[in-house]
């Protein structure tokens, strides 16, 4: 079934070496990282080894400059909180995008998928711009736009395993695991700095960064999740790009189809538009054939409005809603990719003819 499985982007399956990491932290090993007697001990140690992992994974400095969270929602929001409102990129997913609004962000205008820098004078607030979208695969580099003297937070959810040193120019960097075949429900938060408003407080954990009980198992499987992403990533980048071009020559000769997201993307994700068609169509005659495949970010599933974000990027409205993302991962052969793509040129023109 996994073969069939395309929406690695919304969060992919946990990785059979990941789950035998975790398996002792979820048994025997149950301390409390913050209990001073054996067994705590022993579940800190862990922690710690699992932050220095971790820390390279991410390209930091220090482990230190890790605070483990429940996902990269908790680290956005947890982040936007660190420096005065600034600017936001119009491409941001949804756990930036609105809390950014609400916090007084300004967005910044754009041209196609490149950010115009603000005319006026920023001032010292932040610039908050995603690395890798999570809709269309679209590599960013948001240090080279970002507006001076901003700090710059990057949400680097789909950079993680695809990108080298993904929080190396940032000040706040945002990490989910369960997007590398880790555990749903703990993340990262890289911070350069020290945080002077932590979004949880109580206990003192995470250096007083983030209270609550550490989820000893769930950080362990994140850690093994990065070291296998590490290990792997030249591999599962070539694999991902063998896919994609297996699904786009079988997508060849169809009318009124654009590929979206420009020239430099991770060919982990694959967002393609029909016009005249909607997403939520496609991805329901995709599934009544075996496939999972998403009309956009998880989030936002079931929602009939064109997507923000591919808007943003010069996407027609009429086109965008046509959109369909199909995201790569291990379980996918080139078989299966094959088969997708014949199946959602079947959908196309069935939904067409009815149409016509």
């Amino acid at each position: 079934m996994l073969a069939r499985y395309f929406d690695h982007a919304a969060t992919s399956p946990l990785d059979p070496r990941v789950l035998q990491a975790m398996l002792p932290w979820l048994g025997e090993r149950f301390g409390n990282a913050h209990s001073i007697h054996s067994w705590g001990r022993e579940a800190r140690a862990a922690v710690e080894r699992a932050r220095e992992t971790v820390a390279e994974a991410l390209g930091a400095e220090a482990p230190e400059q890790v605070v483990f969270v429940s996902g990269s929602t908790e680290a956005c929001a947890t982040a936007l909180l660190q420096a005065p409102p600034g600017w936001v990129s119009p491409f941001e997913h949804s756990a930036v995008r609105e809390p950014a609004a609400r916090l007084g962000f300004r967005v910044l205008p754009c041209s196609g998928v490149r950010c115009i820098p603000p005319e006026e004078e920023p001032g010292g607030g932040m610039f908050a711009h995603l690395s890798v979208s999570n809709e269309t695969g679209t590599i960013f580099h948001p240090r080279a736009v970002a507006p001076e003297p901003c700090r710059l937070l990057v949400d680097a959810t789909q950079a993680l395993g695809k990108l080298d040193a993904p929080a190396a120019d940032a000040d706040w960097a945002a990490f989910s695991a369960h997007k590398i075949g880790g555990p749903k429900g703990i993340g990262a938060l890289f911070s350069r700095y020290p945080l002077e408003r932590p979004m949880i407080l109580g206990g003192g954990q995470e250096s007083g960064q983030r209270g609550g009980t550490l989820n000893v198992a769930g950080i362990v499987g994140f850690a093994e999740a990065c070291r296998i992403a590490m290990l792997e990533r030249a591999e599962a980048w070539e694999r991902a790009a063998r896919l994609r071009a297996v699904v786009l020559e079988e997508l060849g000769g169809v009318a009124d189809l654009r590929v979206n997201g420009g020239d430099a993307v991770v060919p982990h994700i694959l967002s393609v538009s029909f016009l005249g068609l909607e997403g939520e169509a496609l991805v329901i005659e995709l599934d009544s054939d075996g496939y999972a495949v998403s009309a956009g970010p998880a989030c936002s599933s079931g929602s009939t409005e064109p997507s923000p974000v591919l808007l943003a990027m010069g996407v027609p409205a009429e086109w965008a809603r046509g959109t369909v993302r199909i995201s790569f991962g291990p379980g996918n052969t080139p078989e299966s990719a094959r088969d997708l793509g014949r199946s959602l040129r079947r959908a196309v023109e069935r939904l067409r003819a009815m149409r016509s």
